[in-house]
């Protein structure tokens, strides 16, 4: 028989357990799909005791994740410690410095550190696989990185957090605040209890620098995405979105265009129509746009313990057939110098929300400071009548320079009718 594929595993927890039950369940398969076994031999994770549903026996332990990386033993590490920095970096970078192949579903640490990481593998010609890093099971590396190799891609957007998309669905469908929502979604366990990296936006941002560099061919660059989250969006605003053919959704997009590369993660109001705005509650999408393939969507569950071992052990199976593509889809000299796009330099329309006194003259005010600033209205909603007391009303724009809508927003603001911050949110195709 073929010599095993030995493996060393970091991290234990819902993804590490998974992984753990895929290669057991699933052996028959994944041995006829590698060419050999392929079977976890060491591990290591912070408490020895916890009962953790996986038989543990026979497995080399060690308390120090960066001791895997000297395992003689071992062939291939598999990194699910998480965290940009700590013992996942270090792991990481041991196992490459041993030149030993890395797996890993750490999206925040390729985010941050992929350029360094991915010059590191690609000098001592070593594998560095992440499947998993982004959209947990959907395939999205692979269809970028290979699949859609030979096109030139303009455009990749998606819904990159089940948390947020989980929390705008049930909004929508029970006309219910933020808040609220977000608290039952802590208790079902799709929230954590900080959930401040999935809602703020920056869970997506990670993984739209990581598609936004195989996309494009070029190193990462997470420092260069513009990130806005959640938190600002109301039920209010929902409702207005249904009534004008929208549905809102946390969107992470990136694009090619004549200045350079745009990268972003805010929330969007999308055409219900739209496949992407059909995409509802914990499950994710990708869109990508190529030059001969076209338009391509893939959706799927992108997280917990069955979608994200599914992508770590693909992985494992390409590098049990000696299969590997560079981190970034070419080699470090093949690949762009394109600047980033600033999002002032953003144009597109507009969603405008402005709670203001209802009395003569507050909408001739509003549209003046628009036409100052160029900014042209596509339609306008007011329901009813309210004198004297605050009404909602809603501005849809034409396509606007962002750096236009922005001074427009801080002179509306200004005016003594507007009662609280406008609302504002950005409209895309989908």
């Amino acid at each position: 028989m073929t010599h095993p594929l030995s493996v060393a595993l970091a991290g234990l927890g819902v993804v590490g357990g998974g992984v753990l039950k895929l290669l057991r369940d699933n052996a028959d398969i994944v041995t006829a799909r590698a060419g050999r076994p392929i079977a976890v031999t060491a591990v290591s994770a912070r408490d020895r005791t916890k009962d953790r549903g996986v038989a543990l026996s026979g497995l080399r332990w060690y308390d120090d994740p960066v001791a895997l990386a000297a395992d003689p033993a071992v062939d291939v590490v598999v990194e699910l410690i998480g965290g940009a920095d700590g013992p996942a970096r270090a792991l990481v970078e041991a196992a490459i410095a041993a030149g030993k192949p890395v797996v890993t579903a750490n999206k925040a640490m390729l985010a941050v550190h992929g350029a360094a990481l991915a010059a590191a593998a690609e000098g001592g010609k070593v594998p560095l696989a992440f499947e998993a890093a982004v959209a947990g099971g959907i395939p999205v590396i692979k269809a970028l990185r290979e699949g859609m190799a030979a096109n030139q891609i303009s455009r990749i957007a998606g819904i990159l957090n089940g948390t947020c998309n989980y929390i705008l669905t049930q909004m929508r469908e029970r006309g219910r605040e933020f808040a609220d929502v977000l608290a039952d979604a802590q208790k079902l366990g799709y929230a954590e209890a900080d959930p401040s990296f999935d809602i703020d936006g920056v869970d997506a941002a990670h993984k739209l620098a990581i598609l936004a560099a195989l996309a494009f061919g070029r190193p990462v660059a997470f420092d260069a995405v513009h990130v806005e989250g959640i938190r600002r969006i109301s039920a209010l605003d929902i409702a207005f979105a249904g009534e004008l053919g929208y549905r809102i959704k946390l969107l992470g997009i990136a694009r090619r265009n004549d200045g350079g590369i745009e990268a972003r993660v805010h929330p969007c109001m999308v055409p219900a129509a739209a496949p992407i705005a059909r995409v509802d509650g914990v499950f994710n999408a990708v869109v990508a746009e190529g030059d001969f393939v076209g338009r391509v969507m893939l959706e799927g569950r992108g997280a917990g313990a069955g979608p994200t071992a599914s992508a770590v052990v693909a992985d494992l199976i390409d590098l049990a057939r000696n299969r590997f593509t560079p981190v970034w889809g070419a080699d470090a000299a093949e690949l762009s110098n394109a600047p980033s796009v600033p999002m002032s330099s953003h144009v597109g329309p507009y969603y405008l929300r402005l709670m203001v006194v209802d009395r003569p003259g507050v909408i001739a005010d509003v549209t003046a400071v628009l036409r100052d600033l160029r900014v042209s209205l596509e339609s306008m909603l007011q329901h009813g009548r309210a004198p004297g007391e605050a009404v909602p009303v809603v501005l849809v724009t034409h396509e606007t320079l962002e750096s236009s809508m922005r001074e427009a927003l801080k002179r509306i603001e200004a005016l003594d009718a507007v009662l609280e911050t406008p609302a504002m949110i950005r409209i895309e195709a989908g």
